[in-house]
């Protein structure tokens, strides 16, 4: 069966496999030291509230059978392993089904946090992993040849990705089409890195270089992918610099990184890498064709919505559109925010609370608080609190269900959500009150950063949260 198999992309297949494992590495670990505080049975939305009134068919998870936070960190954790050992090359030292076998149980185990993860896991990264996850299954390994048609389904993602993104874009916020966005989204994008400061303060006209760059490469590049090398390498090559540049200039937990890793599964490495081995070359079992075969068709069924919402003049963006998450619609920054505001946690330990009291703020790892600390790196790993606070800034009604379980948390002192904070104001006692104050930041200028050493200045917008004390009357809930 030479069309159904592709020998000379095995390098492309072992790059491609090697990089997704490490993608699921990060993904596993961040659930793994975060779920507790967030999700766990005392979390801020605890899984078993949630499985209670979700049913098994709307969002299916090894969870809804059974929760328990040891078993959740026994899943985490077994995912995180399994994930190092197909970095490291373990499904290509066994028979194809047994690697088959490891990346189903992949897939399996992060569909179920993900189904139970709520708005922690409400990304487009997390559907994108799993659809590429899904796919990495029927890949096969080094006994195998890469089957053509699972290539082909993974240009046809990374096409969605990035021609998704260009429409929600063009159809969007008139500043994309005006070329002016980059005026602003390094300064207010979710959670900015230790470069985004510079990227904001490039001139205006690479700025619009920047965008018109992007729409090329969003809109353009991805229909060559389909085309015959070596053009589709190079449109995979262009790909891949653009989200490398993405890289520098923000967090976006592991987006960047897979977005990278599917274009390299349609470069040709044949010219670095010889002939292939002779067990890529070998016929694939019929059990193996019948199999793609069948998932190819799938795919192109579950196409169909997808494709609709693309050509929609109501695109929305990462969404799925089957539980299982098989195949999804993505896009982002359908508009880009002109200011950036923070929201700035503080407490105290004054028997009453007074404006002009001893206020003391807590310290988030990734999102911005102190003026005078640079934005870190932290992609691909996600800080999921830290993203969830900048929806919060944008408006209460995104923080409604777990801010004021935050907040309680605080006042509590809970140990697993201090955990996910940089810095804790009260490390004896915890606080008495906690409010909640909304800031207006921008980045300094060159002249400000050399005169008061400070990467951003912030003004006090409004009151966020008044003062709240556990068993209180304050409300718990952002106004």
């Amino acid at each position: 069966m030479d069309w159904f198999t592709a020998p000379g992309y095995w390098p492309a297949r072992l790059v491609f496999q090697r990089a997704l494992a490490g993608v699921y590495l990060f993904a596993f670990i961040g659930a793994a030291l975060q779920f507790r505080a967030l999700i766990g049975a005392r979390g801020m939305l605890p899984v078993p509230h949630y499985v209670r009134y979700v049913p098994f068919r709307r969002a299916p998870s090894l969870f809804q059978l059974r929760y328990g936070d040891g078993l959740f960190a026994a899943c985490a954790w077994t995912g995180a392993a399994l994930a190092a050992a197909l970095a490291a090359g373990a499904g290509d030292a066994v028979p194809a089904g047994a690697a088959m076998a490891m990346w189903a149980m992949l897939w399996l185990l992060y569909l179920s946090i993900v189904n139970v993860g709520q708005t922690w896991y409400s990304f487009g990264w997390e559907s994108l992993l799993l659809e590429v996850g899904f796919l990495a299954v029927f890949l096969g390994n080094a006994r195998t040849g890469p089957p053509v048609l699972v290539l082909w389904l993974l240009r046809w993602v990374l096409f969605r990705v990035e021609f998704g993104a260009g429409l929600i874009k063009i159809r969007g916020d008139s500043c994309w089409r005006r070329l002016t966005c980059l005026y602003h989204h390094h300064e207010t994008q979710p959670m900015p890195g230790p470069l985004s400061w510079f990227f904001h303060h490039l001139p205006k006209p690479l700025h619009r270089v920047e965008c018109a760059a992007n729409h090329v490469t969003q809109l353009v590049v991805p229909l060559f992918l389909f085309t015959p090398q070596p053009v589709a390498s190079y449109a995979a090559g262009v790909i891949v610099a653009t989200q490398l540049w993405l890289v520098l200039s923000g967090n976006f937990a592991w987006l960047n990184w897979l977005t990278i890793t599917l274009a390299l599964s349609a470069v040709d490495f044949t010219r670095f890498a010889g002939e292939p081995p002779a067990a890529a070359s070998r016929p694939a079992p019929v059990w193996f064709v019948v199999l793609v075969c069948a998932v190819t068709v799938l795919v192109l069924v579950l196409s169909r919505h997808p494709v609709l919402n693309m050509v929609s003049r109501r695109q929305v963006m990462n969404r799925s559109f089957d539980p299982l998450h098989l195949v999804n619609t993505y896009g982002a920054f359908g508009t880009v925010s002109r200011v950036r505001e923070e929201v700035v946690v503080e407490g105290t330990a004054d028997r009453a609370p007074r404006a002009d009291g001893d206020w003391r703020e807590y310290g988030f790892r990734g999102k911005p608080g102190e003026v005078g600390r640079l934005p870190r790196q932290f992609a691909p790993y996600h800080l999921r609190l830290d993203w969830l606070m900048w929806f919060a800034a944008l408006s209460p009604g995104y923080a409604r269900d777990w801010f004021g379980p935050l907040v309680e948390r605080l006042l509590a002192g809970d140990r697993d959500t201090l955990r996910l904070i940089r810095h804790n104001p009260f490390p004896d006692a915890p606080p008495r009150y906690v409010r909640a104050l909304l800031y207006r930041y921008r980045f300094t200028t060159w002249r400000e950063l050399r005169e008061t050493g400070a990467w951003w200045h912030r003004t006090l917008v409004r009151e966020y949260l008044p003062p709240t004390r556990l068993g209180g009357a304050a409300r718990s809930e952002p106004e």
